[in-house]
């Protein structure tokens, strides 16, 4: 009995040693982890690092850069969380959230940090005469020109021509499928597809036939050039860094915003049809109602409002 407990003693023991040995050798050796991407403040994605079809991992993938212009409301926080979430399941990712403010506001940068998401925090102001005044519709000016400008700066600074990647205008008001982001992935200029309940009707979007777009199904300034809403396209990032002048015309007529962006970069004939011909609806141009806050306001007189720590 002793002899077996002995015998077991030294197994154990040469086995420990040779673990640690192993351990040490291993000090000091790279690290084979996906690579950071550029900006410090970004995080890890600890979702599936695969899509459907990709037999590599998400290293072998181009980057999709998802721009998000923003501004301060009640609802806000709500609506980045919803989109925030959606993002997560998408992989090589990398969101650009870019503040309407001169500074970046602890509300967004918290929700960035708990988010998951590779992200860079950016801020620039609309200046002030180009702001909508209270009660004015959304659509007296165009908005979130200066934050998306800006957006395309960062990545001038900080990509080059051979960085793989494509990029993509998301507002935080609109709800997405993680198909849309499928479709995209692999954008050789500017891919197309229609987006539901925009310009007055059901979807709004390219008319394509053998597979290539010969018009565009809207209803509302049909002579625009690029009659298509924002969030039915995606640029390639190569593309955008070979035309270093070009952006958002903050001056655009209404309607023309996208056009002036895409009129720098490509022709309709360039186009590409993504979404099943550009049969299928992905995303959705919705909006969340604006809260009604009265009660608050009665209670912020009495000097009993709610909480102004408890982000909301």
């Amino acid at each position: 009995m002793r002899l077996k407990l002995r015998n077991i003693f030294l197994v154990y023991f040469v086995v420990s040693i040779f673990g640690l040995l192993y351990a040490v050798l291993q000090l000091g050796q790279p690290c084979n982890c996906s690579q950071i991407l550029r900006e410090g403040r970004g995080r890890h994605n600890p979702v599936s690092p695969k899509e459907p079809g990709n037999q590599g991992g998400v290293d072998q993938l181009p980057i999709i850069y998802v721009v998000t212009p923003t501004y301060e409301r009640p609802h806000q926080r709500a609506e980045l969380t919803r989109l925030s979430q959606t993002l997560l399941l998408v992989p090589a990712l990398h969101w650009i959230l870019v503040e309407d403010s001169l500074k970046r506001s602890p509300l967004v940068a918290d929700l960035l940090a708990q988010s998951g998401l590779h992200y860079t925090h950016l801020n620039v102001q609309t200046p002030p005469p180009m702001k909508l005044k209270e009660g004015e519709p959304n659509w007296l000016k165009p908005r979130g020109v200066e934050q998306r400008n800006e957006a395309l700066r960062w990545l001038r600074v900080n990509q080059s021509p051979m960085d793989r990647g494509v990029v993509y205008f998301a507002d935080d008001d609109n709800t997405y499928s993680v198909n849309i982001f499928k479709e995209m992935r692999h954008t050789q200029k500017v891919s197309v597809w229609p987006v539901g309940l925009v310009g007055g009707l059901r979807y709004e979007g390219p008319l394509v036939d053998k597979g290539r777009v010969v018009g565009f199904h809207t209803a509302w300034k049909t002579h625009r050039p690029f009659p298509i809403d924002m969030a039915g396209f995606a640029v390639s990032l190569t593309l955008l860094l070979m035309h270093p002048e070009a952006r958002f015309d903050p001056n655009a007529e209404r309607g023309f915003l996208e056009s002036s962006l895409l009129g720098q970069l490509v022709s309709v004939e360039d186009l590409e049809p993504r979404a099943d011909n550009c049969t299928k609806i992905w995303v959705w141009h919705t909006r969340t109602e604006k809260p009604k806050l009265k009660q608050e306001e009665a209670l912020e007189k009495l000097g009993r409002g709610s909480d102004p720590n408890v982000l909301v």
